[in-house]
This record gives C-alpha cells, structure tokens and sequence, in this order.
C-alpha cells in the first residue's frame, strides 16, 4: 500500500514540477515545446565564443626568446624550468630545422618584455632575446554584480 502511495505521489509531482516551456508550432502543424532556459543558454554560449574567438586573434606585441639549439633534451628541459618559475607566463617551444626555439610570454609593451627578460639573464646567461612577434591576448574576466 505505502509502495502505491509512493508511485501516486511522484507521478503528480512530477507532472506539477515541470520547468517553464515554450510552444512554438512549425509550419506543418509539428508543435515544439521548449525549457525557455535554453534561449538564454544558447545566448550565453554565442557571447563565450565571441569572446573567444576575439582573444585569439593575433595582436603585434613581443616575446622573449630563451634558448636557440639543436639539443630537444636542452630544450625540453629549459622549458620544464620555466614552466616550474613562471607559471603565468605562457611558453612556446618552435621547431625550425634545425633549431629548437624556446620563447616565453605575450607581452604588449617591450617594457614588460624587458623587465622579464632581466630576470631570465640570471637563469640563461647564453643569450636571451626580445623578439617581435603575433601575440594571444588574455580576454577580459566578466566583472560580477555584488547586488
């Protein structure tokens, strides 16, 4: 009895529970019912891919290069060591035959390319390089209302 009691109570719970819908009819007389959630989902998810799509647009800016040689090990190692001390910074490992080119960073200003370069002077004394290059800008978090 208490398992029939159950079953009745769910079934009209759940047909009372139901999120807000949409009706639309197509033309051929098909009718669509909709959560009304999802227009605001989809309109959401085409503003984050805007965004997205905006941040990796390539933008004139600078990177510093780190290490020039034919060694993977070195490189590989080299860029194990930045990853570990600057972990804000982003780090490209470039293959032209038959160099590898360790650069790190997306820096706007040489400014900011220069300050960074000083400290990796201390770390690769063999030659560290500002290099002019297509950078990937960070986009801009969403500031968040305190209301």
């Amino acid at each position: 009895m208490k398992l029939l009691l159950v079953i009745l109570l769910s079934t009209f719970a759940t047909g009372y529970l139901q999120a807000q819908t949409v009706q639309d009819t197509l033309a051929n007389g098909a009718i669509i019912v909709k959560d009304a959630r999802y227009d605001l989902l989809s309109a959401k998810k085409a503003e984050i891919n805007k965004k997205a799509a905006e941040s990796k647009k390539p933008t004139k800016g600078f990177r510093i290069q780190v290490l020039n040689t034919t060694d993977r090990n070195q490189a590989l190692i080299a860029k194990s060591k930045l990853l570990s001390m600057y972990p804000d910074h982003k780090t490209y490992l470039m293959y032209q035959a038959p160099y590898f080119k360790l650069r790190i960073g997306n820096f706007e200003d040489r400014k900011d390319a220069d300050e960074l370069k000083k400290e990796l002077n201390r770390l690769f004394p063999t030659g560290v390089f500002v290099i002019p290059s297509d950078i990937e800008l960070k986009p801009e978090k969403e500031k968040e209302d305190t209301n």
